[in-house]
């Protein structure tokens, strides 16, 4: 789904201003337009925005000016500043004093909007609020009343208002965004910036200069100076989400702004001070990639001063029944259902699944049941048939990994699915340690060593994918 958002234009082009008004509505947006900047920073002052627009150059003030003021009013206000190369430096200085990015003109139409979107996804993980425990009003929330979902929640508030780095861990579709979210925003710096980076989202070559930023020719295409992303976080919290899939140059750097609070972009020679907490976030076996000279093991005890271990769904089953209905409140207005209500015989049917996907596949199937049910009480037959539709694409063994690499792909684009990656590597290690256990005649030991993992991460896997040593004995 998109993300409608309530935009402030400020611009004194005419023509500029027709245009990116059409463009932005036709994504969905609500555009607000002035044309001068002392009248566009007193109406952003006033306003509830979701993202600023502004030229560089404006009567009454100019962009720079409107830009540290209005950062001052509302730091967690994303600013896009336009700007002709001619006043590059300017737009640099202006990211320093608090604007989110800045766009060169002449631009092309598709980099603001991807840029908008971005803002606008900013904007909303700084300020809307994560529920604990019971979903109140808010959009988000982390639910359940388990005895594992109360020792996390307890954790978050010991925790918050300390100057510590943390480590989230669990599998994929926990709710790790939602956790380090909730920690931002009951921390001290809840007024500053919170950035998020998926690192594995981000080519490998690019990462760095994301985080860090660069220097005018630092590379191929590095025309410009620009500010990292942990600059922009400054006294602020910075989200690394997928931290095990981070390249051992870039873990490098990272380790040095950890240890040293400091940073230089890539060519660069200024030594940047930087105050900002990190969170990071991973599903992976953080210990075996140290094994596996992977990981950097001074890197791991500098991220995890304080460890949150999310529990997959299906040990905390328990919460089930308040998630779906949790589920059912968010998307009934979405989709025009009043008072939805399901059977017991189908919230039983829920709770029986195995939810590998966890959390984000109990939303997707609820989503899908409301859909099937038209407004009736959701029943059995329909919790069925949205599981049926939500499982594909599955990976079977009768079909490669590159058929099943297509067919998400696929799915992604036409929107069912945004955990594609995700999914595609849980594929491969469900082939692999099912053939290893296998092949090993159900001797982990052994099955282990092959693959050049723990006993641990055998026992864990094989848990985690249902694969049952002794029954494997008797596989053909």
């Amino acid at each position: 789904m998109k993300s409608a958002a309530k935009i402030l234009l400020i611009e004194d082009d005419p023509g500029i201003v027709v245009t990116l008004r059409r463009v932005l509505r036709e994504e969905g947006h609500e555009i607000l337009v002035e044309t001068r900047g002392d009248t566009g920073l007193a109406r952003a002052r006033d306003a509830s925005l979701d993202v600023v627009i502004t030229d560089m150059r404006l009567p009454g003030l100019s962009g720079l000016d409107l830009v540290r003021e209005l950062h001052i009013a509302k730091p967690l206000l994303p600013i896009i500043l336009m700007t002709a190369h001619g006043t590059t430096d300017t737009a640099i200085e202006a990211t320093k004093s608090g604007a989110y990015d800045y766009l060169l003109k002449p631009f092309d139409l598709p980099e603001l909007i991807e840029l908008v979107a971005k803002a606008v996804a900013s904007r909303r993980l700084m300020t809307e609020p994560v529920d604990l425990g019971a979903a109140g009003g808010a959009r988000d929330a982390l639910v359940g009343n388990s005895r594992q979902m109360q020792a996390i929640y307890k954790e978050i508030g010991r925790i918050a208002s300390k100057p510590v780095n943390v480590l989230i861990r669990g599998e994929t579709g926990t709710g790790k965004e939602l956790i380090a979210r909730a920690i931002y925003q009951h921390s001290d710096r809840a007024t500053a910036p919170f950035i998020a980076i998926n690192c594995a989202a981000i080519p490998e070559t690019l990462l760095e200069s994301e985080l860090f930023g660069h220097e005018r020719g630092a590379f191929t295409g590095a025309e410009l100076r620009r500010i990292g992303r942990f600059e922009q976080a400054d006294h602020g919290t910075i989200f690394l989400d997928e931290i095990g899939d981070m390249c051992p140059g870039t873990q490098v750097k990272l380790m040095r702004v950890l240890q040293e609070k400091c940073l230089q972009r890539l060519s660069g020679k200024e030594t940047i001070p930087v105050d900002v907490r990190v969170i990071a976030a991973t599903h992976r076996d953080l210990e075996s990639a140290i094994k596996q000279q992977q990981f950097r093991e001074d890197l791991y005890y500098r991220l995890s001063v304080v460890v949150i271990t999310l529990p997959p769904l299906r040990e905390r089953k328990e919460d089930i029944p308040d998630l779906v209905k949790y589920f059912l409140g968010k998307y009934a207005a979405e989709l025009g259902v009043a008072n939805p209500s399901i059977h017991a015989e189908a919230l039983d049917f829920l709770r029986s699944q195995t939810w590998p996907g966890n959390v984000r596949e109990l939303e997707n199937v609820v989503r899908k049941v409301l859909l099937l049910a038209q407004g009736y009480t959701i029943n059995q037959g329909h919790v069925g048939e949205a599981l049926a539709r939500t499982g594909p694409p599955t990976f079977a063994g009768r079909q490669s990994l590159g058929e099943y690499a297509d067919e998400l792909l696929a799915a992604a684009k036409r929107g069912e699915l945004d955990d594609a990656h995700a999914r595609l590597l849980q594929a491969a290690e469900v082939e692999i340690f099912s053939r290893a256990i296998q092949l090993a005649q159900g001797n982990q030991a052994k099955a282990a060593r092959w693959l050049g993992v723990s006993r641990l991460t055998m026992r864990e896997k094989l848990l985690q994918f249902g694969l049952h040593p002794a029954q494997e004995q008797t596989k053909v």
